[in-house]
């Protein structure tokens, strides 16, 4: 695609709420599940807790789509929080909110794709035994769907995300309607009992585990950060329509969220982690329920049992949207990691736009990274959660506190009366914003630490301090290359050297490019590791009358490099005003194994020779018939006579190098 139609891949509404909120909705897939993981630690009393806690959760997340619709409106460009933290609270804090949110993008890949292939285990049971190969298989999925453009990954993805969401919204409808009529809605769990490792637990411990539940359960915030850092994909007006979409999202994902919750707790519906202190028992046998399905599974087949294929439908609609949920972070971490390369903070490559008009290189970095933690963690979305959310209460905190100063700033301009009623009312639900998410990331931190989420506070620093290594090298390349007039002299005279191994069409076509190039000198060059070889050279040398002089160089170690490198030094030394030319022939093949058997000794040359100061080296190719560009196209060999002869210092021109050429 051309640069001219990147207005083309601008997103609706319709199409943004799929592409962007599709995390934030997906996560009711999990969400529910890991609050009553975390509250069966204490035995099934605790269960009796969940409602609150989806309550608070719930409150949080309306809070934080209220805070973020001012983000939007006020800041179009796509840096979001980093952006915001930086123009507000300076550069560090903005590399610590982007070094969060990178993490939390490659988390939200490997949480997403892991627990859809844990809901499709439900439907497809022999998924069971291959998690990580389908999580890893989905991801290459994603990662080509992605790099065909936005636009087109949208559209893929908004029919499966609107799909789902009538899915989830007929199962609380019809739910909700067979327990108004008096049905007597049970999971396939609701019989069984939980044992937990604190059975009993009372005081503050009680506390400190309802805290972990509602942190468990945060994960249903994540997502809410993407729409501010894709708000230049949407059409214009962009802050308008990404804050319209972002009360959407905030509607929708709490409605679902809260009755998914709801309808597990009226049904009974248990789900238990060994790993993480708790067991289902059956108590008909006292034996262990390995086997359960995911928390939506359950309630879909509770509702629906008298309806099956609307089970499967919901089954199979939620593991859709789970893979399709990844899409968030596969929008917003090349946008951000391009504000970040834009900004010097990571490699420039990052800033650059594929042929479709992606960010092709992000999205390779993010799948990589999430391919890489699927592996290590083997798909297991309870070990994956752990280390879930911690970065992006980190920005949501950060940012908030942020625009707090971004209204105190606007508002000691003296705006218009009706402009500063506005403005007091977007600092006001910003500041109770940033006191929010602030509690909750301490109760995040507190909660998570020690199960996992130590690795993000590693791993946050270590991002930080890279990001900021890249900008300081950036500064100084910079400061290096500043024009100053200084290097603009041009050089006393240009010292041509040829180099040779045998003569044969590459070293006839770099002599004629040489002596084309009009250098004030010119001479060709071989290394004598074989003295026989290097008189037959020198023999046929004469023998072609060819127009260069030859000199070889002794080398009574077999070396190639080292005496090359020493004749340059002793050419710059001589003349430290002049500047050495060194013309390599080279091949071009066109398969990858031909790399492996040419071009050893003038890549390693070349390597060298680039450090040297005041030496230029030019590479001369010569296309062999393997090489895809020439291949079936015979080589046009321009022809003339050769006119005289003169020294080294007569640079005389003609198409060859010698009347037997």
């Amino acid at each position: 695609m051309r640069s001219a139609q990147q207005h083309e891949q601008l997103l609706p509404k319709r199409l943004a709420l799929p592409v962007f909120a599709s995390d934030a909705l997906s996560s009711v897939a999990y969400a529910p599940q890991e609050i009553l993981i975390t509250l069966g630690v204490a035995g099934l009393a605790a269960y009796h807790f969940t409602p609150w806690v989806g309550a608070a959760v719930i409150v949080i997340l309306l809070t934080v789509v209220a805070s973020y619709r001012q983000n939007v409106r006020a800041y179009t460009s796509g840096g979001g929080d980093f952006e915001v933290a930086t123009e507000n609270l300076g550069g560090n804090w903005g590399v610590i909110v982007a070094s969060a949110l990178l993490v939390d993008y490659v988390l939200t890949v490997a949480v997403s794709v892991s627990a859809a292939i844990e809901n499709l285990a439900a439907f497809v049971h022999v998924l069971e035994s291959h998690k990580v190969l389908a999580a890893i298989v989905v991801v290459g999925v994603l990662t080509v769907l992605n790099l065909r453009g936005l636009k087109e990954s949208g559209i893929a993805f908004a029919i499966p995300t609107y799909l789902f969401m009538f899915g989830i919204f007929s199962m609380m409808l019809w739910g909700f309607t067979r327990l108004a009529f008096g049905a007597d809605l049970k999971a396939e769990t609701a019989g069984f009992e939980v044992q937990g490792g604190e059975a009993g637990i009372a005081g503050f411990a009680l506390v400190f585990l309802l805290l972990r539940a509602f942190a468990s359960g945060c994960a249903a915030l994540t997502g809410v950060e993407a729409i501010s850092n894709g708000v230049p994909a949407f059409k214009k007006p962009k802050g308008q329509n990404a804050a319209a979409t972002l009360l959407m999202l905030g509607l929708v994902a709490a409605t679902m969220f809260g009755g998914i919750t709801a309808l597990a707790f009226i049904t009974d519906a248990k789900f238990a982690d060994p790993s993480h202190g708790s067991r289902l028992i059956d108590p008909a046998t006292g034996h262990d329920v390995s086997a359960q399905d995911p928390i939506v599974a359950q309630v879909a087949h509770t509702v629906f049992s008298n309806f099956p294929a609307m089970f499967g439908y919901v089954t199979l609609m939620t593991a859709l949207v789970l893979v399709l949920a990844a899409n968030t972070a596969y929008n917003g971490f090349p946008v951000l990691g391009s504000v970040l390369a834009q900004n010097r903070y990571l490699p420039r490559q990052l800033h650059t736009r594929g042929d479709r008009l992606a960010f092709s290189n992000g999205i390779i970095i993010l799948a990589t990274a999430a391919g890489l933690l699927i592996y290590a963690y083997d798909a297991e979305v309870t070990k994956l959660i752990q280390l879930y959310i911690l970065g992006v209460f980190v920005s949501f905190t950060v940012s908030q506190i942020g625009m707090v100063r971004h209204w105190n700033r606007l508002l000691a301009r003296g705006p218009e009366p009706a402009a500063r009623r506005q403005m007091h009312r977007s600092r006001a639900i910003n500041a109770f914003g940033a006191l929010i998410t602030g509690i909750v990331l301490i109760v995040v931190l507190i909660t998570k630490f020690t199960h996992g989420a130590y690795i993000v506070c590693i791993a946050m620093p270590v991002l930080y301090l890279l990001m900021k290594a890249i900008r300081k090298h950036y500064d100084r390349v910079a400061l290096e290359l500043e024009a100053t007039g200084e290097d603009v002299t041009l050089p006393a005279r240009n010292h041509a050297i040829v180099l040779v191994s045998k003569i044969h069409k590459p070293t006839l076509r770099a002599l004629a490019y040489a002596r084309a190039t009009r250098p004030s000198t010119l001479e060709a060059i071989t290394v004598s590791v074989d003295t026989k070889e290097a008189a037959q050279l020198q023999e046929t040398w004469d023998r072609l009358d060819l127009p260069v002089p030859l000199k070889i160089l002794d080398s009574p170690y077999r070396e190639i490099t080292r005496p090359v490198l020493e004749y340059v030094k002793s050419v710059r030394r001589r003349s430290p005003r002049d500047v050495v030319t060194v013309f390599i022939p080279e091949y071009v093949v066109g398969h990858w194994w031909e790399h492996l058997l040419h071009n050893q000794s003038a890549l390693r040359l070349k390597g060298r020779l680039l450090f040297q100061p005041g030496v230029m080296v030019t590479s001369v190719p010569w296309q062999l018939v393997s090489s895809d560009r020439l291949k079936g196209r015979p080589e046009l060999v321009a022809r003339r006579t050769y006119e005289g002869r003169g020294g080294p210092d007569v640079p005389a021109g003609g198409g060859s190098v010698s009347d037997h050429d």
